[in-house]
Formats: structure tokens, sequence, C-alpha cells
């Protein structure tokens, strides 16, 4: 029983969590301008949360079993860096986007 409310939590926290925390992120990425790639935002949250869940939250459960421990510290680092990289990435490739586009549109009109 204790591991089904452990995994309902789990559920409810990257769930709701993520849920808000992407809609934060989504709503930033609409004020900078961001249409697209917006999705690699949502997975760097989800990487985020794992990595709390991993090393923070999975101590303060119902599951009292074996197999709790914390990420190898250079595990964690290295998910909280990508996870970086992912939310900076859709504001810079819309931007490179948005350049290249104007770009052609400016060759193509030249070319008349």
């Amino acid at each position: 029983m204790k591991v089904l409310l452990e995994l309902l939590r789990i559920i409810l926290i990257f769930g709701i969590a993520g849920t808000i925390i992407s809609a934060i992120v989504n709503g930033i990425y609409i004020n900078l301008g961001v249409t697209q790639y917006g999705w690699l935002g949502s997975i760097a949250i989800l990487l985020l949360l794992f990595v709390w869940y991993r090393n923070k939250l999975q101590f303060s459960g119902w599951y009292s079993g074996k197999g709790k421990e914390k990420l190898p510290k250079m595990v964690s680092q290295t998910l909280i860096m990508c996870s970086l990289f992912l939310l900076g990435v859709p504001p810079v490739l819309s931007m490179l986007q948005t350049v290249f586009h104007n770009r052609d549109s400016i060759s193509w009109i030249e070319q008349e």
C-alpha cells in the first residue's frame, strides 16, 4: 500500500509542479516572443523535478524500503546543467530562426 501511495505522490508532484512551472516558463517564452521549441523547457522542468525528487523528496515519502539513495553528485550536476541548457535553447533557436528568415527574405527582395 505504501508503494502505491508513493507512486501517487510522484505522479502528483511531477504532474502538478511540472504543469505549474512549465506554464510559468512558457509564459516567459511567450513574453520573449518564442513561438516554437517550448517543449524543450518542459523537458528541462521534468529533469529538474527528477533531480529534486531523487535527492530530497524520496526521503520524506511513505516508502521506506530499500533502494533509497541520492543521485551521485556528478549525475545531479550533469542533469542540472542539461536542464539549464534546455531552458535557454528555445529563445536562442527562435532568435536564430528570425534572423535567418529575415536574411532570406531580404536576399529574395534584392534579387527582384
